[in-house]
């Protein structure tokens, strides 16, 4: 460009020199540096941050196309849904995992085993949706948790048939809860009503919600969104994370963790604007979860907010919208017959719904 003069070609990524430390030993360093149009100081970046900065792209290269994937498997089976006339509900289910380390051996996790999500899609196929079941793995499934815990009680539950050949069959104990779980599985992946995709690391779960929400966008207020996974709020960057096993020989642990992104913004502002989207909140004091509640619902400006507290969330909830609020709660009688909160939380909010998509018109 006239009137300016040329700029000095910036050492690029790959540029080396060769180096000794005087006792016959030599290495080759590579730096690389910018060179910004403000004329500020070059930056030099190390090796080790230029080696994780690389990771890190290839971690979110394959994350991408994972994703991709997963929104063309979503997005044909929405399209089944949608010929068959079915709603459909995407239900999130289980914690997220946060690791500490690039080579990862320690974790941060939090209490959920996915018993709400997993009770949750039971109820919502039989009202007659179509599930979209995004859920930690090896967390409650549904229709799995009539199973026996692992260990001994499953082995228990189990016994040898005799042959030829030999076989495996149920104890007539495990039957009456069995059965009945059995037949309503095999009926909902017979008539495709039940899509399972699984989860592990909290990035795997945010690039899978994305990807879905995309896919049953189309779908417009027939689609609800329950989101019931509960997801990490902090976690740790990977290029801020040592590669290897944290010693413990260095002393106390301390770790600077960054905000994770929310993503209820723009799943309802971008991904499925026209989605009815319920979320969850959960709080140890009873006396900040209305305000809490109402504070998302105005901030994200979704529908839906079921508020429970951690040592009554098995037998009650309260159902917060902008201009109400709804306790539901499991009486003794309802206890004592094996009935759970879900039921009662599935059914009120297939109503509140169809209101909403009448609404939409």
């Amino acid at each position: 460009m006239a009137g300016t003069e040329p700029r000095a070609r910036p050492r690029l990524p790959g540029d080396s020199s060769v180096t000794s430390d005087g006792h016959g030993r030599r290495w080759r360093s590579v730096t690389a540096t910018t060179l910004p149009l403000t004329g500020r100081p070059t930056r030099v970046i190390s090796v080790p941050a230029m080696a994780a900065a690389v990771k890190e792209k290839e971690e979110k290269d394959s994350e991408e196309v994972d994703a991709a994937e997963t929104e063309g498997r979503v997005r044909a089976w929405a399209a089944e849904q949608a010929a068959r006339g079915r709603r459909v509900a995407l239900v999130t289910s289980g914690g997220t995992q946060v690791p500490l380390e690039a080579r990862a051996v320690r974790f941060l996790e939090n209490f959920s085993s996915g018993r709400r999500g997993a009770a949750s899609a039971e109820r919502l196929v039989r009202a007659g949706y179509a599930v979209c079941f995004l859920h930690r793995a090896r967390s409650a499934f549904p229709w799995a948790r009539a199973l026996p815990p692992h260990g001994p009680a499953l082995l228990d539950a189990l016994r040898l048939t005799p042959g030829p050949p030999p076989g495996v069959a149920a104890a007539p104990a495990a039957l009456p809860a069995l059965l009945p779980a059995l037949r309503e599985y095999r009926r909902a992946t017979e008539a495709g009503a039940l899509l399972a995709i699984e989860f592990t690391a909290l990035v795997e779960y945010l690039a899978l919600l994305r990807a879905a929400a995309r896919a049953l966008a189309p779908l417009g207020s027939s689609v609800m969104f329950y989101l019931a996974a509960a997801v990490s709020d902090f976690y740790i960057p990977v290029s801020e994370m040592p590669e290897h096993k944290i010693q413990s020989s260095e002393g106390p642990l301390q770790i600077t963790m960054k905000m994770v992104p929310k993503m209820l913004s723009p799943l309802v502002r971008e991904w499925a604007p026209e989605a009815f989207v319920i979320s969850f909140k959960l709080e140890t004091d009873p006396q900040i979860l209305l305000d809490k509640s109402r504070q998302a619902l105005e901030k994200y400006r979704h529908q839906v907010v079921v508020a429970n507290v951690l040592e009554s969330r098995r037998t009650s909830v309260i159902i917060v919208t902008r201009d109400s609020q709804t306790p539901l709660s499991l009486s003794d009688e309802e206890i004592a017959q094996g009935m759970e909160i879900e039921e009662k939380i599935v059914s009120y909010l297939q109503g509140q719904h169809t209101a909403f998509i009448e609404r939409k018109g």
